[in-house]
């Protein structure tokens, strides 16, 4: 199963935490450091209380529905 890290973004309706997953690699040809950024909607039930703007770890289960695919797995204190 995969695992991200990420920033919530939005918490957009009831369960769902709307979370962007930002990551870095090296063009092929140029060789420049490019960032990419995706978002993810979240099932999120509430148990670690997060906020806009925590960081969390997120991990791919079965769909729950038409775009989620991730759930929120534990908050990460800093």
């Amino acid at each position: 199963m995969k695992t991200l890290q990420g920033k919530v973004i939005a918490l957009s309706t009831l369960q769902t935490a709307k979370v962007s997953v930002e990551r870095n690699w090296q063009h092929p040809m140029y060789g420049k450091q490019v960032r990419r950024t995706k978002n993810y909607a979240c099932h999120y039930t509430g148990t670690p209380e997060i906020m806009v703007g925590d960081e969390v770890v997120i991990k791919e289960t079965r769909p729950i529905s038409k775009t989620k695919r991730f759930v929120v797995v534990e908050k990460i204190v800093k």
